[in-house]
């Protein structure tokens, strides 16, 4: 009992007892630098379920969301010192809140000045700014007449500190800054940023406009990656570098083998032949000797995407990238599907992350080697 005693008084010395039974505590309970005023009657037993807090109506307003959290805690606080600990992140937590919810607004000569940027670069790049003036986004087009946004959070030190930007860029995006700078400064660097990326989106809009983009559905600005449709349950994924997007990209050809092999002896062959001068899709179409078929042109129907284990084509946000190499079948499936098919099997097999089993469908042999992603 003394050292409880003793503990209280150490973690609060302004809550002292006002009787010699110790049934009523009265004093102050600190919290981010100030005082509040509080009183704590307990019964003679002094269990804290039956006890009751009196707060100023300072507290008491700052504790008003939290009174359920403060009324529950007192009835299961094993002794007052439990209790106290807990009452003191409660109001830590709340006056945090309030102070959240009370930011000063900027000043008349902040808001004077930030109007003044904003409109030496043009009201008419101006996307929207918030009521706070802490977060404005300005738009512009790049040379071939795409649209970008870039989302400018000030910080509260604007403008010694630098803002910080959001873009959709595959590359970094950093901006130089000084004291002195500016969003005029910010805007001038996000337009040199577009023109330096220009080529890399008109490959990227070429191959999403002349191909049939399997993945991703509708890709941002900084997707630098693609899946392509080849032909039946046949696809090519390519990762271009925006740096360089003419130069030859990283290949992965998804499909059954008695097709993916041949053309990748043909890429092989073929990589002499490739020019940077050339678009990345002409590049492609000349190495590999293929037309890539168009969505508009080639039905749904006659490129079945469907796995035939879960009968959908999205899982988890992936699309059937196994296939199986019966010429006859060539039915596709989901990796996680496939995995979850054969080692359900007794007769499958596995070595290390491939496994051998027979296809849902046709029965013949079929192999998955397992990715890095976790199953």
């Amino acid at each position: 009992m003394a050292d409880a005693e003793a503990s209280l008084l150490r973690h609060f010395p302004l809550l002292l007892p006002q009787n010699r039974e110790k049934t009523v505590y009265e004093g102050f309970i600190s919290a981010q630098g100030s005082d509040f005023h509080l009183r704590i009657v307990l019964p003679k037993d002094l269990q804290l379920k039956k006890a009751r807090l009196l707060c100023s109506l300072q507290l008491k307003n700052i504790l008003n969301e939290y009174h359920q959290v403060v009324q529950q805690r007192m009835k299961h606080s094993p002794d007052l010192m439990s209790f106290m600990m807990e009452l003191k992140m409660i109001l830590e937590v709340a006056l945090k809140n309030k102070q959240e919810l009370c930011v000063q607004p900027p000043s008349c000569s902040f808001c004077k000045d930030l109007l003044t940027e904003i409109g030496a670069i043009g009201w008419d790049k101006l996307a929207c700014v918030e009521s706070s003036f802490s977060t404005i986004k300005l738009k512009a087009d790049d040379a071939s007449g795409r649209k970008h946004l870039i989302t400018v959070k000030l910080k509260a030190k604007y403008p010694v500190e630098p803002p910080d930007c959001v873009v959709d860029f595959p590359v970094p995006f950093s901006v130089s800054w000084t004291p002195q700078s500016s969003l005029v400064d910010v805007y001038s660097q996000f337009l040199v940023a577009l023109e330096t990326l220009k080529v890399f989106w008109d490959v990227m809009d070429e191959i999403d406009e002349k191909t049939w983009v399997l993945e991703p559905e509708k890709p941002p600005r900084s997707a630098t990656a693609r899946r392509i449709a080849v032909g039946k349950n046949v696809s090519i994924a390519i990762e271009v570098d925006p740096r360089h997007p003419t130069m030859l990209p990283e290949f992965c050809f998804l499909g059954a083998d008695h097709v993916t092999k041949p053309l990748g002896m043909k890429l092989s062959g073929s990589i002499h032949l490739w020019d940077p001068e050339n678009s990345l899709l002409q590049n492609l179409k000349d190495v590999l000797e293929i037309d890539f078929p168009a969505r508009t042109i080639l039905e749904e129907s006659d490129f079945s995407m469907d796995c035939g284990i879960c009968y959908a084509r999205h899982l988890n946000g992936a699309i059937p990238d196994q296939v199986c190499n019966n010429p006859q079948c060539g039915q596709p499936f989901h990796e996680i599907c496939l995995y979850e098919w054969l080692r359900g099997l007794s007769t499958s097999r596995q070595s290390f992350n491939v496994f051998f089993g027979d296809c849902p469908y046709c029965s013949k042999p079929i192999t998955l080697k397992m990715s890095g992603r976790k199953p």
